[in-house]
């Protein structure tokens, strides 16, 4: 084994392709909304309760932190959504090339940006 190539342990530095990011982060909105479920669950349940447990969640809404986290889960929501169509496409037999799949990564990441935007306006 050659003991003297270089190894690179610096991440930041390191530029990945764009199915690569798409992978990475389709993993990690997979996790957040594995996260979110129980606070979504628990504002379900409190809202059904009664209907002072209604008003306190809608007046909980009203602030900027419920908000945020609302947008965050709406846009884990949103990116995991089309990065799964994507890999059920792949599963298909569609965008299986090298070419393919950088240009269904790219069409994923643009749309789900612009989504996620968008969420963001209707929320605010």
């Amino acid at each position: 084994m050659n003991k003297s190539r270089p190894v690179n342990l610096d991440i930041s530095t390191i530029k990945l392709p764009a199915a690569a990011l798409v992978s990475i982060l389709h993993r990690v909105s997979g996790v957040v909304l594995f996260a979110v479920v129980a606070l979504l669950l628990w504002m379900l349940d409190t809202s059904l309760e009664s209907e002072q447990g209604f008003a306190d969640v809608a007046a909980a809404f009203n602030s900027i932190p419920a908000k945020l986290i609302l947008w965050a889960s709406l846009a884990a929501l949103i990116y995991h959504l089309f990065a799964g169509i994507r890999h059920l496409l792949m599963d298909l037999g569609i965008g299986e090339s090298l070419e393919g799949g950088r240009r269904s990564a790219v069409t994923v990441l643009v749309l789900s940006v612009i989504l996620i935007l968008l969420a963001g306006v209707w929320l605010w």
